[in-house]
């Protein structure tokens, strides 16, 4: 009995330093100086919280969709680097689109810019509008991430967006999560149907992810921002960092900050 006990409390001990060396390294990567002036949307963006809400760990492999200009790519890319792998899902290089091939040239300068870093990500193609997601062999992912991307796909119409979704959960383990940052719209707000104003409906989210086979394990308020009313001209580009009315309201959208997002975990079964 006192050899199980004993083993028992090892084990609990190992379990505990393994998590606080997993804590310790997110927020190396979070602090890291190759963030430069990215790190500045911290406070809105909440790198850490969020991304232990979805219970990332350093031996995981982690696709991240449509990365854009690699926000969240430079927080992963280190973090995944010595025991994991980071799957950057975006533009492909070898697109008919000259627009979309310029934008994974940009992806791939900033990769090479600094290889101690992000020598170890690996490309995969993930274009909304195409079926073909090459981006994860089936059943080969822990963990899916997409940030402030849906809204970017509703215009492909329900069988798209089934499509892509199913994606999703085939590229995943069984036991694998899927998580999702994105702007909200009130629920006593009417839905648009092609999402012109950047807002979802938190509701329509879940719906989506569970049309696909996904049950919904979490739902945080991480990301809320409750000065954001998500009524303003031009959207949720309105406000910072973008700042699409330029000048016209501008200290307006200043203090109300970033978005209202959900933060919804979703797991594949």
């Amino acid at each position: 009995m006192k050899r199980f006990f004993l083993a028992a409390l090892l084990s609990c001990g190992a379990t505990q330093a393994a998590h606080a060396a997993a804590d310790a390294a997110l927020q190396a990567a979070i602090g890291g100086d190759w963030r430069g002036a990215n790190a500045s949307r911290d406070g809105a963006r909440h790198p850490y919280e969020t991304l232990r809400f979805f219970g990332i760990a350093p031996g995981m492999t982690v696709v991240e969709l449509a990365p854009g200009g690699g926000w969240y790519t430079e927080i992963l890319a280190p973090y995944l680097r010595g025991q994991g792998q980071l799957i950057a899902a975006g533009n492909d290089p070898q697109s008919a689109d000259e627009g979309t091939r310029r934008g994974a040239a940009r992806f791939a300068e900033k990769l090479a810019a600094k290889p101690t870093v992000f020598d170890r990500v690996r490309p995969g193609v993930f274009e909304p509008q195409r079926d073909d997601y090459r981006y994860a062999a089936k059943g080969s992912a822990d963990m899916v991430l997409t940030f402030r991307n849906i809204h970017n796909w509703i215009p492909l119409g329900p069988e798209r967006l089934k499509t892509l979704f199913a994606g999703v959960y085939d590229s995943l383990k069984p036991g694998g999560v899927f998580g999702v940052v994105e702007h909200r719209l009130p629920a006593a707000r009417a839905q648009d149907a092609t999402a012109s104003s950047g807002y979802l409906h938190e509701a329509y989210v879940i719906a989506l992810a569970e049309g696909a086979g996904f049950r919904l394990a979490g739902r945080a308020e991480i990301n809320a921002n409750p000065r954001d009313t998500a009524e303003h001209p031009n959207g949720v580009w309105a406000l910072p960092p973008t700042y699409a009315n330029k000048d016209a309201g501008r200290a307006g959208y200043a203090a109300i900050g970033e978005s209202d997002r959900m933060t919804l975990k979703f797991v594949k079964p």
